[in-house]
């Protein structure tokens, strides 16, 4: 069992930056594959980046792809995403999740997930 906690959304004029944070319980965090997914109001749940167990390989969703950074910290089993030049279509509600079968864009794929923090983008 893995479970996540995320923090460090909130609101952010256009152009601006954040980095969430995505905390997990359990001993066995470096063995997953973790990503985020967003959401957001009327829309289905979107793709936004992932990063394989060991951090040697990512993976971005075009519409984040040179703005966003997913790192991880498996010593401190966190996982970040650093938003940089952020867009008032960024806003949604932002949820890490954890795989156990490798890397993946659908999330079927992922067996645990946050329950997700806010981030809103002002124009």
């Amino acid at each position: 069992q893995v479970q996540l906690v995320e923090s460090g959304g909130g609101l952010v004029q256009a152009g601006g930056s954040l980095r969430l944070s995505c905390a997990a319980s359990g001993r066995t965090f470096s063995s997953y594959a973790m990503g985020w997914f967003r959401q957001a109001p009327g829309k289905e749940r979107e793709f936004v980046a992932a990063i394989s167990w060991s951090g040697g390989s990512t993976y971005y969703a075009d519409s984040v792809k040179g703005r966003f950074t997913i790192s991880r910290d498996n010593a401190k089993n966190t996982v970040y995403l650093q938003m940089n030049s952020l867009k008032p279509e960024d806003t949604a509600v932002y949820y890490c999740a954890a795989s156990g079968y490798g890397l993946g864009e659908g999330a079927f794929v992922y067996d645990y997930w946050g329950q997700g923090t806010q981030v809103t983008v002002s124009s």
